[in-house]
């Protein structure tokens, strides 16, 4: 079997973690192995039944108390526990699938390889990762009994497969205290409301050129109008403009939307990073050089601070028209 590491929430699978098993299907096509899911945490089991149409045999629900919090080495031993004659274990290049990898390695004695784009069934395995903030595709193998991977975030695009929900099954894992030293203990839930970063088809994002945290006000407008998220590049957060949880980019969140309107952002390659899965790209920057210039669909040189205004207000112009038109 090939196994694979499914995060979830509100009892649906995680976009990375469907990326992970497209990419582990791909694996297990070439050996005949089936796909196996291993899912931990509340609402594990209604997301194990969304998983239809994803060509998983069996999808193994975790059932321990002591884990309904996110515990990084509690998991990674369930994960172990299950992993037995799996020639790879596979896990979204998320920042907790990364952790839960990178502690199943350790504790199992064998190699790991993050943000895999494509991966070669066979003795040794052969990937292709990511290097130097993607910048870079390494061509390496995995010498070792199996394989543990995590997949590039937006590396692999999603592709259903025939096939009814799994087959669940509840696992008990053989944990003792010192699995679980390290875990969540609270927890502060996002603006009720407010749409995910990570889900959202359009991105508003902003950089050093907004100027300061009020400045920000003109980006959250035209979000609201067109129904979308903000997000901000490093500098933001590290004046104290934004949360860290905002942050596009290597040390923050890749985004896939269909468009990201990068305002103010001079584009350093840590936050290139981050928004290249996106569809298109609207760049706002009173420098034409900018180095995300070479990444834009379409480009307006000029100050933000009048040309997103300008667009709120054609925005809503071409709105009361239209409501005007069909009342």
């Amino acid at each position: 079997m090939i196994l694979v590491l499914v995060e979830h929430s509100g009892g649906r699978p995680d976009r990375l973690s469907l990326e992970a098993l497209t990419l582990a299907r791909r694996i297990a096509g070439a050996s005949a192995a089936p796909v196996h899911a291993v899912l931990v945490g509340p609402g594990a089991r209604d997301a194990a039944a969304a998983l239809g149409g994803q060509g998983i045999a069996v999808a193994h629900v975790v059932e321990d108390p002591r884990l309904e919090s996110y515990a990084p080495v509690g998991w990674a031993a369930s994960v172990a526990q299950l992993m037995d004659g799996a020639p790879a274990v596979i896990a979204a290049g998320s920042d907790r699938g990364n952790e839960v990898m990178a502690h199943v390695a350790a504790r199992s004695d064998l190699p790991m390889a993050a943000n895999v784009t494509d991966v070669q069934a066979g003795t040794p395995v052969r990937v292709v990762r990511q290097r130097w903030a993607g910048s870079l595709l390494e061509d390496a193998e995995i010498v070792g009994d199996r394989a543990v991977i995590t997949v590039a975030p937006h590396a692999v695009p999603i592709e259903e497969a025939a096939g009814a929900a799994p087959a669940i099954e509840a696992f008990t894992p053989q944990l003792d205290e010192k699995d679980l030293r390290v875990r969540v203990v609270g927890r502060v839930e996002a603006e009720k409301g407010r749409i995910s970063l990570a889900d959202a088809r359009v991105v508003v994002g902003g950089g050093r050129g907004v100027g300061g945290p009020e400045a920000f006000a003109v980006l959250e407008e035209l979000a609201g109008l067109l129904g979308a998220a903000v997000g901000v590049s490093r500098v933001a957060t590290s004046a104290g403009w934004r949360p860290h949880s905002d942050q596009i980019g290597q040390t923050g969140l890749r985004i896939a939307p269909d468009l990201y309107i990068a305002c103010g952002i001079s584009g350093a390659i840590q936050h290139i990073v981050g928004c290249k899965a996106a569809k298109r790209i609207l760049v706002i920057n009173k420098d034409a050089d900018a180095p995300i210039m070479g990444r834009a669909a379409y480009a307006v040189i000029g100050d933000l601070h009048t040309v997103v205004p300008a667009i709120s207000e054609e925005i809503r112009r071409v709105r009361a028209n239209g409501a005007a038109t069909k009342g």
